[in-house]
């Protein structure tokens, strides 16, 4: 590919490509420490699933502006991330540790999901995945954990319900729950959360139960389906196809959002399900049907050849269904 810069040594590859894929070095610059599972090393994992692929675009994510966080999170939790990150960084709970660096990735990982979005309703591209970190489907609307921060998915479903877009639908396909997203929009009927999810046995984070259904305002707005410890592929795919999809499709969304991550494969090292690489890619091309323009936001995926493979077989899909 001749003539386009590179992102960390990854080509761009032409803008008319099918999917646009969003990278920042500041990406591999949120440390939390070297034995912490959420480490640098995942976007090494993922950088090689992206070179992997063809058809793809590179695209730099920009840094979000303020007020698109703060649709979705207190102002003033935003200013105590940025403080702590600030004064060299440190513990937010007890699993979610930020360095000096890491609020400018999570804003960064915010504003690739809002141009993805933007790219994507405009009909600039096809689909489009956000290669962001930290993840953010735990971070609620004043309150980190569970590695998370920023909330980038609930940041795309709120940037688009602000453009106008009438229907959002968030698929959560982390083998945790995202809690954070479920509460960011649990009173808005026009945001449908769905999350397939290990569950029970004290597993994090502990929410998710069936019977979560959405506040007073939005009863079916949120559906989880929990699932069993030791789950395998086929039984997943079952509750995929009998439940989620056919909620996705009620919807009747104009923009999905994927909260995509790669810990219910079963490589993973902080999850107990069956999954398969295979199985994500799957699921992308089955979510295609509903006729919904898709934005993929990387979550979890803690075994370095399981992302790898699975980012890789994500954007195979994305790229055959968009071309």
């Amino acid at each position: 590919m001749d003539d386009f810069p590179t992102i960390d040594g990854i080509e761009t590859g032409s803008q008319s490509a099918p999917v646009w894929c969003y990278m920042h070095d500041l990406f591999a610059a949120h440390d939390p420490g070297p034995m912490h599972p959420e480490n640098p090393g995942r976007m090494a994992a993922v950088g090689a699933g992206v070179r992997r692929v063809a058809g793809l675009r590179v695209v730099a994510a920009p840094a979000a502006p303020v007020e698109a966080l703060e649709r979705v999170h207190d102002p003033r939790y935003l200013e105590w991330v940025r403080g702590v990150c600030e004064r060299g960084g440190g513990h937010l709970d007890a699993d979610t540790v930020v360095g000096p660096r890491s609020f400018d990735a999570a804003v960064r990982a915010c504003g690739g999901t809002i141009a993805a979005v933007d790219a994507v309703l405009a009909g600039d591209v096809g689909a489009a995945f956000v290669a962001g970190r930290p993840p953010g489907h735990h971070a609620e609307r004043a309150l980190a954990m569970g590695f998370c921060i920023v909330n980038q998915a609930a940041v795309g479903a709120a940037h688009a319900r602000a453009g106008g877009v009438d229907r959002v639908a968030i698929l959560d396909w982390d083998v945790h729950h995202g809690n954070g997203t479920q509460a960011i929009f649990w009173d808005d009927p026009a945001v449908l959360y769905v999350s397939l999810h290990q569950f029970g046995w004290g597993f994090y984070p502990g929410t998710g139960a069936a019977a979560e259904r959405g506040g007073d305002a939005a009863v079916g707005a949120t559906l989880n389906l929990p699932l069993a410890v030791g789950t395998q592929q086929a039984e997943y795919l079952e509750a995929f196809r009998g439940a989620a999809l056919p909620a996705l499709a009620d919807h009747r969304p104009q923009l999905v959002l994927v909260s995509s991550g790669f810990d219910a494969h079963r490589a993973d090292p902080l999850g107990s399900l069956g999954l398969g690489e295979d199985a994500f890619a799957t699921m992308t091309r089955e979510v295609a049907g509903v006729g919904a323009p898709q934005v993929h936001v990387l979550e979890g995926g803690y075994d370095p050849h399981a992302l790898e493979v699975s980012v890789a077989a994500v954007l195979e899909a994305l790229v055959d269904g968009a071309s």
